[in-house]
C-alpha cells in the first residue's frame, strides 16, 4: 500500500462507516481478517472519550465466582463477582476462596484514606528561596485551595505534602474526588493552582514541572504504602477451622507455617505484595468493572498478616492502601462494564466505596484459595485440570 495513514472522518470517527473503513484498511495493509474484532453490540458513539481509531473490541471471556459475603461499611449482603480473564482455573479458584469466606460467615472490610494526588515541582535558585516561598504558601493555603477548586464541582483539596530536597521543592497535591477515580479531575485543579502561584508569588519560581515523580502514576511504589493513593481497605476474616478442614483440606498451623515462609521471600524478593495473587483479583474484576486497567500496578499492592487463634481458627488480614475504583465516568459506561458493574449495584454516584471494599475481598478470596491449594499439594494438578488450551 502506498498511503500508510490511518483512516479517519473528523465529523463522525465512531461511525459505522469509519469504523468500517479503518477495518479494511488494516486487513489490506496486514493481511488479516477481523471478522470477530469488528463485532460488537453496543452503540460505537459511546465510546468518545475512552478510545480513539476505533477498529472494534477485545472480547474476553468474563466468569462469575460467588457468592461472596461480605460484612463491610459499604458493601454488606452477598455479591456474585464478574472477573473477565483468559487463565484456566482463576474463576474456579476464586470461587473456592469466596465459599470458604462466606462458610466462616463474610468478610470485614474498612476504609480508610481516600485521596487521588498531583505532584508538582518547583524549582528555585536556593534552598533559602525554597524555605521563604513556604512561608508564603502557608500564609495563601486558602486561595491556592479556592483556585484548585475552581476547577470542579466535585475535587476538593484536602491537603498538601511537601519535601525541599536540595532547591527543589517536591509536592503531592492530595484531593478527594468523589466517585470518579480522579486522575484527569485532580490533574486539572492543581496545574490551575500552580499557574496561579507562579502569577502571585512576589519571588522567583525557576522551573515548574506538573509533574515532580512523587504522584507515581501507574508506577508502584513505596510511598503509596503510608500515603494512600486512591482508597485503603483493610478486609479482615476468622477463617474457621471446620471450613478449613472439609473445604479447603489444611488447617490453621500449616497454613501458617507456608505464610511465615512465602512473607519471607516476598521480603528478599522486594515484591510489592506479600499475599498470593492480588495481581489477578484486582486485573480481573478492573477490565470487567471499566476501570483504568494500568492502575492495577498501584492497587495490587500491600500487606497481609495471618494469626493462629487458640481455638484452632485463623485470622487472616490484608491491607490494600490504593486500590483506585470509580462507580462513574472513564470506562464504567461502557456497555458491558456497566452491565457488570450493576451486577454488584456499584454502578452510579455514592457507589466507589462500595466497589473497593468489593475489591479487596477479591483479593482475599483469591489468597484464601491458592495458599491453601499449595498447602494441601493441589496447585499444580489444579492447574494442569482446568488451565489448559493448547
Amino acid at each position: 500500500m502506498t498511503d500508510r495513514k490511518i483512516p479517519r472522518q473528523p465529523d463522525g470517527d465512531y461511525s459505522l462507516a469509519a469504523i468500517k473503513a479503518r477495518r479494511q484498511f488494516i486487513e489490506a495493509a496486514s493481511g488479516a481478517s477481523l471478522p470477530h474484532t469488528s463485532a460488537f453490540s453496543f452503540d460505537p458513539e459511546t465510546v468518545s472519550g475512552n478510545c480513539e481509531n476505533l477498529l472494534g473490541t477485545c472480547q474476553l471471556p468474563i466468569g462469575v465466582a460467588g457468592p461472596l459475603r461480605i460484612n463491610g461499611e459499604h458493601a454488606s449482603g452477598d455479591f456474585f463477582i464478574p472477573l473477565a480473564t483468559t487463565e484456566g482455573t482463576l474463576v474456579a479458584s476464586f470461587n473456592r476462596g469466596m465459599k470458604a469466606i462466606t462458610a466462616s460467615g463474610g468478610i470485614t472490610t474498612t476504609v480508610f484514606d481516600d485521596y487521588m494526588q498531583r505532584a508538582p515541582a518547583f524549582k528555585f535558585r536556593s534552598a533559602r528561596d525554597v524555605k521563604q516561598f513556604l512561608l508564603w504558601m502557608e500564609t495563601h493555603i486558602e486561595e491556592i485551595k479556592r483556585e484548585a477548586e475552581s476547577t470542579s464541582s466535585v475535587a476538593k483539596l484536602a491537603f498538601i505534602q511537601k519535601w525541599s530536597i536540595h532547591n527543589i521543592l517536591y509536592m503531592r497535591w492530595n484531593f478527594s474526588t468523589g466517585d470518579a477515580a480522579g486522575q484527569n479531575m485532580v490533574s486539572r485543579a492543581t496545574d490551575h493552582a500552580c499557574r496561579w502561584i507562579l502569577s502571585n508569588y512576589p519571588g522567583e519560581i525557576v522551573f515548574y514541572a506538573f509533574s515532580g515523580g512523587l504522584d507515581t502514576d501507574k508506577k508502584h511504589s513505596h510511598i503509596n504504602n503510608f500515603s494512600s493513593r486512591g482508597k485503603r481497605v483493610v478486609a479482615e476474616l476468622v477463617l474457621k477451622k471446620e471450613v478449613m478442614a472439609t473445604l479447603l483440606r489444611t488447617d490453621a498451623k500449616t497454613i501458617q507455617r507456608l505464610r511465615d515462609i512465602s512473607h519471607q521471600g516476598s521480603l528478599l524478593a522486594g515484591a510489592s505484595y506479600t499475599g498470593g495473587q492480588s495481581a489477578n483479583a484486582i486485573a480481573s474484576f478492573f477490565i470487567a468493572t471499566g476501570q483504568d486497567e494500568a492502575n492495577v500496578v498501584e492497587s495490587h499492592a500491600g500487606q497481609t498478616f495471618t494469626e493462629v487463634m487458640e481455638n484452632g481458627d485463623l485470622y487472616w488480614s490484608w491491607t490494600l492502601p490504593s486500590i483506585i475504583v470509580a462507580s462513574y465516568g472513564g470506562g464504567t459506561s461502557l456497555a458491558t462494564q456497566r452491565e457488570c458493574l450493576e451486577m454488584m449495584d456499584c454502578f452510579g454516584k455514592g457507589k466507589a466505596k462500595k466497589l473497593a471494599e468489593i475489591a479487596a475481598s477479591v483479593v482475599a478470596a483469591g489468597d484464601i484459595s491458592i495458599a491453601n491449594a499449595i498447602a494441601a499439594g493441589e496447585f499444580v494438578n489444579a492447574h494442569e485440570t482446568y488451565g489448559r488450551n493448547r
